[in-house]
């Protein structure tokens, strides 16, 4: 009997809600960091090479920021109007309904959160193997522990899990500002590779055809600031706290973007890059010899295990979303009695992108569904307009600049939806094919439980 009314005791001292405990700078290192990985030392030698201009390659950085800005500007409003765990799922549900809600999770549990965690392990993984020559079982290995370890202090405590994310992303920037110092502090470059600033240099792409992969690229670069609004449910004083970081971590991320680029122009003339690798190598080299790799290759492990571990604290609490509206195995919606986590949910993460690193073909199923996460991030931005006029009033932060600001979102997204689309329709159709798949699945499986877990 004892033991009967002790483990009464235990069940109902259980939390039943996630715990608000991020605060501003936690919540801004978690955009910063997840954003900037490998792509900082990869996208802009693509870029600048094909726009062939480095007054080009600026307007390209700061209208993709602007961009950026304006998302986050109507995400803060959303994550404001709506605190809780979930992000994106829950602002297309209180704007669309639970069926679209209900796609958007299917693709972020069965593709793009384990997809992208896998790619991110995997590319972490292959640079530790430059440095310690490792076979390709060794590089699963690296691959795998990095996601169960990253997931393991996760499912520890958001605290420590928020505090990883915080110290790699203060290592992370403080790393590139070390390359940046260094680089124009010892004059290793030439002032002269800006020049010419504005003409293309011959062996550039025509100009319309270099901003269409300028804008692709630069967009995918800022990729993953809407991750905040995941953990809405765990930000202390949401309403303030979240328009801020979103505000804050897309300054910084362009501001970065912009002094990385000039440096590595500074250092290596655009007409000496032949790929993305060989331009961060030779800038490595430029700063720091032979060991240039080396040293840019632990760069980027930081780089990289920052952004991992932001995708897995943030990701996870879509399904935990899900699971409370009926919408995915109950399991997920419990919260671990002592650490006040998501686990099963992060559990769920950790295994499906472990799965994906042992077969090794996600970077290609990732491909498929580029183009239905940007209309799903276009949706989720046009259930402003939609909650707006449900409810005017009442919030604590708008939007500054609405409805100018979600316009100009919507048409940035819709010019971006037509270069993805044009560029590989098959890859388009494909991605939304599959997706809407899961429309059969919701009302066979899901659409009982979803009306009796939650109110319509």
């Amino acid at each position: 009997m004892a033991n009967i009314g002790a483990l009464h005791h235990c069940r109902a001292t259980a939390p039943t809600e996630l715990k608000r405990q991020i605060g501003l700078r936690t919540a801004t290192a978690l955009i910063v960091g997840e954003v900037i990985a490998v792509g900082i030392f990869l996208t802009p030698a693509g870029m600048a090479k094909s726009l062939g201009s480095p007054l080009w390659l600026l307007i390209v950085w700061l209208l993709m920021g602007g961009m950026a800005l304006c998302g986050a500007l109507c995400y803060g409003e959303l994550a404001a109007r709506f605190p809780e765990a979930g992000g994106g799922y829950v602002y297309l549900r209180e704007g669309f309904g639970r069926p679209i809600a209900f796609l958007y999770g299917w693709m972020a549990l069965l593709v793009m959160d384990p997809g992208l965690t896998a790619a991110l392990a995997v590319g972490l993984a292959s640079y530790v193997g430059y440095i310690l020559n490792l076979s390709p079982t060794g590089l699963k290995a690296v691959a795998i522990g990095a996601i169960l370890l990253v997931a393991l202090v996760n499912i520890r405590g958001v605290k420590l899990g928020g505090a990883l994310i915080r110290w790699l992303t203060v290592l992370k920037l403080g790393l590139l500002a070390f390359l940046i110092v260094w680089g124009f502090g010892l004059q290793a470059g030439q002032w002269s590779n800006f020049s010419p600033l504005v003409t293309q240099r011959p062996g550039s792409e025509a100009l319309l055809g270099a901003l269409a992969g300028g804008i692709v690229g630069a967009f995918f670069s800022f990729g993953g600031w809407w991750d905040l609004s995941k953990l809405a449910g765990e930000v202390r004083d949401p309403q303030h706290t979240l328009p801020r970081a979103l505000i804050y971590g897309v300054t910084i991320l362009t501001v970065v973007y912009i002094v990385t680029s000039a440096t590595f122009i500074y250092l290596v003339p655009l007409e000496q890059v032949t790929s993305g690798e060989t331009f961060a190598a030779q800038a490595g080299e430029v700063l720091f010899g032979r060991l240039g790799g080396q040293v840019l290759s632990g760069i980027v492990i930081v780089a990289v295990l920052g952004s991992l571990a932001a995708v897995v604290m943030s990701a996870p609490r879509v399904y935990f979303a899900m699971a409370r509206d009926g919408l995915f195995i109950p399991g997920a919606a419990a919260i671990h009695p002592r650490y006040g986590t998501p686990a099963r949910a992060i559990i769920i993460q950790a295994v499906l992108a472990s799965l994906l690193v042992l077969v090794g073909t996600f970077n290609t199923i990732i491909s498929y569904f580029i183009f239905v996460v940007v209309i799903f991030i276009a949706l989720t931005v046009a259930a402003l307009f939609v909650l707006r006029r449900k409810n005017p009033e009442g919030i604590v932060y708008r939007t500054p600049g609405y409805p100018a600001t979600p316009i100009v979102f919507l048409l940035l997204i819709a010019v971006l939806l037509f270069l993805l689309g044009g560029h590989n329709p098959k890859q388009a159709i494909m991605g939304v094919s599959v997706v809407a798949l899961g429309l059969p699945v919701y009302y066979l499986l899901f659409r009982k439980s979803a009306g009796a877990s939650t109110p319509s």
